[in-house]
């Protein structure tokens, strides 16, 4: 499967990672990693069904759903964020071609409005992610399983920390919260049949035939 230039398409799950450039790293202080949260919230989360994430120094990565082409509509629509978006493609019969272009030009913005604020931080110039972003389809429940375990158990796969659950910006614990959150909690979990088996499910470790998979 490409990791580059497949579509985004409505209703299909994708793994959606990215690096720094170089040796740059993506987040420099803890709050680098709160913005970039609340940025993906502002950008992205309207467009995406979020399933998991884990943020590391120098790269992150996400497991989405993106939403029906009726959400994505209505969002288009109504706010006038994303109006300029819009009338690029004039009519809505013409927009159902071009779904992909409108979710991958949210990334983009993301990307940038993130970037400038931490360039502005870090009193640094030029690019600060790798482009294109990489993108896998998910394509099979198991496929789909895998990379929630990869995706969660990655802080400990690069050496950061030696429990998954250690690591703080991961979606991990918030499968054992019951705070509101933005991820589908309870369709991952019945994925794993219940919490017990997410549990257990993410207590294996990473065997290389994975580690390859989803680099």
């Amino acid at each position: 499967m490409s990791k580059y230039y497949i579509p985004l398409e409505p209703e299909k799950c994708y793994h959606i990672y990215n690096h720094a450039v170089g040796k740059s790293n993506l987040f420099e202080t803890e709050g680098n990693f709160y913005f970039f949260l609340e940025k993906y919230k502002q950008y992205i989360s309207i467009f995406v069904d979020t399933f998991s994430y884990s943020l590391l120094p120098n790269h992150f990565h996400l497991a989405v759903r993106v939403k029906t082409k009726e959400e994505i509509k209505k969002h288009l629509l109504t706010s006038s964020t994303y109006s300029s978006t819009l009338t690029k493609f004039q009519t809505l019969s013409k927009l159902d071609a071009n779904y992909d272009t409108v979710i991958s030009k949210q990334f983009s913005n993301f990307f940038s409005s993130y970037s400038q604020a931490f360039n502005k931080q870090q009193k640094r110039r030029g690019s600060l992610f790798e482009r294109p972003f990489r993108r896998t389809l998910v394509d099979t429940d198991e496929y789909f399983k895998n990379l929630i375990h990869y995706i969660h158990y990655n802080p400990v796969h690069h050496g950061f920390v030696k429990d998954l659950r250690d690591w703080k910006f991961t979606s991990y614990e918030s499968y054992f919260s019951s705070k509101s959150t933005l991820l589908k909690r309870d369709e991952v979990i019945s994925w794993f049949h219940d919490k017990k088996g997410f549990e257990e499910f993410h207590k294996r470790e990473l065997d290389d035939k994975m580690i390859i998979e989803f680099k």
